[in-house]
């Protein structure tokens, strides 16, 4: 009889206003070739992203779904073509979104988007960070074109919309390593001071128009902008902050057109998913293996911390369930940590 491993996942979207509803299924043991590592799940997070995963699913659709992208563990089995890793190795990173997700016991990824797991964080610490580091990271250099260089950055900054989640927790940080004076928004006096101790040089309100807020803080305009919610909503704020030749990176599709102002001021907009070099196999897949490894060296160096906020326990159906409730009331600060075993 084939080997089967537990699986937390649904069958149908349900109401989309809740948490999916989660059951416990004995799947298939996932099989391992080429790239691919099994790998021992000891923690996840859960990102907004799964909850999307969930939406985009057709009400006819009664298949086993398996979400989850955050997972850190270790490595079980590899492929015959691996060559970064080897069995035993504690490891962190975001899956894909066109193969299973990783609530589960082992769960198989690409080699070249796995990092190694920093060794001064335990997992549930690590698993909060591979999604939103590689987003913040991609963002800021490979959209934004940011120098890696901090010398080369100095005067200019940057304006992240959502400093207090989880993208804008872990973006604050690699943007002030990269020299840049971060300006991050929040509306709460929780948000802000969690925005500011991550690294925020100054913390202004996304609820009110945002040239007058920087303008108070001798400000004229912003060189980059990174969206995290609500591009449309945001527009009109982004258009007038943004430097002529200034740029803006998004990772929601705008519904609308660009403002007007973009153009006069040949403003950059540009789009970041995490996920499109590991869905279309690019070239440069392997950046991410590279950018979580540098991740966690600065994790160990001290230079990024977690983002971790909240930690949840055993790894259940019920739990994973709390935890997305929690997601969906849209005012949660850095990640939620599911952390194993995995329990009935």
């Amino acid at each position: 009889m084939d080997q089967t491993i537990k699986a937390y996942g649904f069958y149908q979207p349900g109401d989309r206003t809740k948490p999916p509803e989660f059951v416990a299924e004995q799947v298939p043991k996932p099989a391992v070739a080429g790239r691919d590592l099994l790998v021992e799940v000891k923690t996840v997070s859960v990102n907004p992203t799964d909850l999307r995963t969930r939406d985009a699913k057709k009400d006819s659709d009664d298949s086993f779904t398996i979400v989850g992208r955050d997972v850190a563990g270790i490595v079980l089995e590899k492929g015959e073509a691996c060559e970064l890793f080897e069995v035993g190795d504690e490891v962190f990173y975001a899956g894909t979104n066109n193969r299973p997700g990783g609530h589960s016991e082992w769960h198989v990824v690409d080699e070249r988007i796995v990092g190694k797991k920093p060794q001064q964080l335990d997992f549930a610490q690590a698993a909060a960070l591979p999604l939103t580091s590689l987003t913040a990271w991609e963002a800021l250099f490979d959209r934004l074109g940011v120098s890696h260089e901090a010398a080369q950055n100095e005067g200019k900054s940057i304006l992240i919309i959502g400093a207090a989640g989880g993208v804008g927790s872990i973006a604050v940080q690699l943007a002030k390593l990269a020299g840049l004076k971060v300006i991050g928004t929040a509306s709460r006096q929780e948000t802000s001071e969690w925005a500011k101790k991550h690294g925020a040089d100054i913390v202004i309100n996304h609820h009110e128009k945002m040239r007058p807020q920087l303008k108070e803080q001798g400000l004229k305009e912003v060189d980059y902008i990174f969206c995290l919610s609500d591009p449309d909503g945001h527009m009109a704020n982004m258009a007038e902050a943004i430097a002529p030749q200034g740029k803006i990176c998004s990772i929601l599709p705008l519904q609308k057109p660009l403002d007007m102002q973009l153009f006069a001021k040949s403003a950059t907009f540009v789009y970041e998913l995490m996920y499109t070099r590991s869905v279309y196999q690019t070239e440069d897949m392997a950046d991410q293996h590279k950018a979580l490894n540098r991740i966690s060296e600065w994790a160990d160096e001290g230079a990024v911390v977690s983002t971790m906020a909240n930690k949840l326990k055993p790894l259940n159906a019920n739990t994973l369930k709390e935890a997305y409730e929690q997601l969906l009331t849209n005012k949660t600060i850095g990640k939620i940590v599911v952390e194993g075993p995995f329990e009935d």
